[in-house]
């Protein structure tokens, strides 16, 4: 394979550094992948403690003859200049970008231009749908550890996760700051725009706007209307996700459609990697195992990929 540097997003406010790989023996048109970040910075690679998702998925898929586009998220490279953007939203973090990707590739004589998916992952797999309605105009949708539920209602599942699993003198404290956090979630979608972008509600730089222009195009709404297919990957022992919450609600949502593929693993974690220690707490821990992606995983999304 051949790793070829490349830039999204030339000649805009926002050039990104990114990377093509490209398999070693082509046989025609090539199908290709534009990988999208979960949440928060992330380098072209998915860096994540000691584990390279985004590295791994690019370098094995073109193994199996599939180039893969990955690249640096926005907010990595230009996080403070970004930071103090009241008006921030997943668009220009993280839609714009993937749209430009796959019009890059779809530039490319050797890529096949009918055969251009998309993979998401984590926050990724949840804007997925969307991103493509709004101009990536994929193949195929793969979503990896997504979720149907909104952002907010995640969050608020993670931080009551940590809350069962702290002795009862911490329990208290936290119970405190969740019920807060609850409250002005609660709040966001009756306040208006302009009300949202002054509202922080995460930290320093999280504002209330971020939420709700999020939330107030579901990746549900999409989903719904799509007609194309799909396949929904997650591991059961993922505890950033939840098989009952997001793996069976897409499954509720579309389980009756017939273009649609579910893929749930055993013992993978929400990197696709093997769990460690299989708790949200022990996080960080768990990313610092250094792994690699399950191979199981990327014989499905290729096959999946060239039966479309």
């Amino acid at each position: 394979m051949t790793d070829e540097k490349i830039v999204i997003g030339v000649g805009t406010k926002y050039p990104l550094n990114g990377m093509l790989t490209i398999p070693d023996e082509t046989n025609g048109l090539l199908p290709a992948v534009v990988l999208v970040h979960g949440s928060g910075p992330s380098n072209m690679d998915e860096k994540i403690g000691n584990n390279y998702l985004f590295k791994d998925l690019a370098e094995a898929l073109a193994e199996r003859g599939i180039a893969v586009l990955r690249y640096d998220k926005r907010t990595f490279v230009y996080g403070k200049e970004m930071r103090n953007d009241t008006g921030l939203s997943v668009k220009e973090e993280t839609i714009e970008d993937a749209i430009l990707a796959a019009n890059l590739l779809r530039k490319d004589s050797r890529i096949d231009g009918n055969k251009i998916f998309i993979i998401g992952h984590s926050m990724g797999g949840m804007l997925a749908p969307r991103i493509d309605a709004e101009g990536g105009n994929f193949a195929g949708i793969i979503i990896m550890a997504g979720s149907p539920r909104k952002l907010e209602e995640i969050i608020m599942n993670q931080n009551n996760d940590v809350l069962n699993s702290l002795n009862i003198f911490l329990k208290m404290i936290a119970k405190k700051q969740i019920a807060a956090l609850s409250s002005k979630f609660n709040n966001i979608y009756n306040l208006s725009d302009e009300e949202a972008k002054s509202t922080k509600v995460l930290g320093k730089y999280v504002r209330a706007y971020y939420l709700k222009e999020m939330g107030e195009h579901p990746s549900t709404n999409y989903l719904e209307e799509l007609d194309k297919p799909v396949l929904i990957l997650q591991g059961d022992k993922d505890f950033q996700v939840s098989v009952e919450k997001d793996f069976d609600g897409y499954k509720k949502l579309l389980g009756d459609t017939r273009n649609v593929t579910f893929k749930l693993y055993p013992n993978l974690n929400h990197l696709f990697m093997p769990s460690v220690y299989g708790e949200i707490l022990k996080a960080k821990k768990e990313y610092k195992v250094a792994q690699r992606i399950d191979k199981q995983v990327i014989k499905d999304v290729s096959e999946w990929i060239y039966s479309v």
